[in-house]
């Protein structure tokens, strides 16, 4: 059994390498290569909660995230989220593998967000704005500026400090970041903005966004929590990254559709369907795109799979 602790995941799953294997993952959902389970939340007497996130792979594997999710962490020294990712053989269900998961969730979550921008968002993208400048914030920044030619990333954080450490890991990149004081200044004119904050309520307003921008909604992962208002969501045109965990789990596209905004044929498809070329993604550059995740454990799996055959397939010490 191999153990892949977070050190060798940030070592081994780089961007590039994660973009590649996000996009041929997405593709792989949709053609039926691999199997996507809803998530199972448990909530613990203790009020925090246990997740089980279960993903099976054709060719030979199939394994689960688990994390904890401690939202009584703070000021600990602990991180909210904590967890491993279990990978199994299909054939005789022994472990194979056990990896770090935040890593992988980290650095897979941006990834899948750049494949669909590069996807859906007009190709000559150049200015990105990122709300919620946490771990996601940077994974996003990595993932996007190999994704896009970038010359302007705008950053707000609610905790101030947190953005004005993204605009000057943007500008190590020689772009030019810029901390902002507003989620609304931020996004104004933006051509690709991501919202990854933890807010129950709507940060991103339609009357803020331009025309013609794309959107990736990553932060709300509850049927009551939202990033996006209803007006922007009606306004747009909407992709995820799973049809039925959308509809069951994402608040930003539930919460207008029970306030009679839109019917469920407002959700597109998915942009694995988009890159099989099953559904139209953008129809012009005027219309504003949407991509709402939630994630996938497939994803955590194909990472987990991406790094057990390459150990694998390393030459022995």
């Amino acid at each position: 059994m191999k153990i892949f602790d977070q050190a060798y995941v940030e070592a081994h799953l780089t961007v590039p390498d994660c973009l590649r294997i996000m996009e041929q993952t997405l593709k792989e959902e949709r053609r039926g290569d691999c199997v996507q389970y809803l998530r199972t939340a448990i909530d613990l007497p203790n009020t925090n909660v246990l997740g089980l996130m279960p993903a099976y792979y054709d060719r030979g594997y199939f394994g689960a995230k688990v994390i904890s999710v401690y939202h009584t962490n703070g000021g600990t020294g602990y991180p909210s989220h904590q967890g491993e990712i279990l990978l199994f053989g299909k054939e005789h269900g022994e472990v194979l593998a056990v990896v770090d998961a935040m890593s992988v969730t980290k650095i897979r979550t941006g990834a899948v967000s750049a494949v669909a921008t590069r996807a859906l968002a007009n190709p000559d993208a150049k200015v990105l704005a990122i709300l919620g400048c946490g771990a996601q914030g940077h994974s996003h920044l990595n993932a996007m500026a190999q994704a896009l030619d970038l010359t302007e990333v705008r950053c707000w954080d609610a905790y101030a400090p947190c953005g004005e450490k993204l605009a000057a890991a943007a500008q190590e990149k020689g772009l030019r970041g810029v901390a902002c004081a507003t989620a609304q200044e931020a996004v104004q004119g933006a051509d690709v903005i991501c919202t990854l904050t933890p807010s129950k309520e709507p940060i991103l307003r339609s009357g803020w966004v331009k025309d013609g921008a794309h959107i990736n909604a990553i932060g709300a992962c509850a049927p009551t929590a939202r990033e996006l208002d209803s007006d922007l969501m009606a306004r747009s045109r909407v992709f995820c990254d799973n049809i039925e965990s959308i509809l069951h789990e994402s608040g930003d596209f539930l919460i207008p559709l029970q306030e009679g905004r839109y019917g469920k044929e407002h959700l597109l498809g998915t942009v694995g369907d988009v890159l099989l070329g099953s559904c139209p993604g953008r129809g012009s550059r005027q219309e504003i795109s949407i991509f709402k995740a939630v994630g996938m454990a497939v994803e955590d799996i194909a990472c987990a799979i991406y790094l057990y055959e390459q150990a694998l397939a390393a030459p022995s010490n």
